[in-house]
């Protein structure tokens, strides 16, 4: 049994959204290009940018390993073999989860936290000049709009506000 869909049943793109989808498409390759590129000559990846700044967010500078999972849409495997490799170099460790005996707990080393300070100014200014610094108020607020309706999150009323 075929599971191609006749050629009548595909919802193909119009000129219009073809274009816009490719200009999504292009605008976060290169933005997220850009950003890694400049978090890698820190001797950072966007995923560790992302567990440091998260566990330093939380209360203890910890998070369960599955709740860190979900935030980055990755696999809990995949986010145990990531943060052993951050283990390695010193910037979390793991405890074992009082409230769940097959889970971990990731808590941010001072060395983790000394690191993210330290790559913070630099990776801000990364970000205005890949993205912010080229948009106007009302397209970040746009932005903040799009997302919430790909995303089903709510919309923050002072952004949506802008």
């Amino acid at each position: 049994m075929s599971t191609k869909a006749p050629d009548d049943a595909v919802r193909w793109l119009t000129p219009e959204e073809e274009r816009a989808w490719r200009a999504f498409r292009r605008l976060t390759t290169a933005v997220q290009a850009g950003t890694a590129r400049d978090l890698a000559e820190l001797g950072l990846s966007e995923p560790d940018y992302e567990v440091l700044s998260t566990l330093s967010e939380r209360p203890e500078r910890t998070s369960t390993l599955r709740d860190q999972a979900a935030k980055m849409a990755w696999s809990r495997s995949r986010l145990s073999r990531h943060a052993t490799r951050m283990e390695t170099r010193g910037l979390v460790r793991r405890a074992p989860d009082p409230s769940d005996g097959r889970g971990c707990l990731l808590i941010l080393t001072d060395l983790g936290l000394d690191t993210l300070r330290q790559a913070a100014p630099a990776h801000l200014e990364s970000v205005r000049r890949h993205f912010l610094d080229r948009l106007a108020a009302e397209d970040l607020a746009a932005l903040v709009r799009i997302a919430a309706k790909v995303e089903h999150l709510p919309v923050s009323e002072d952004l949506a506000e802008s």
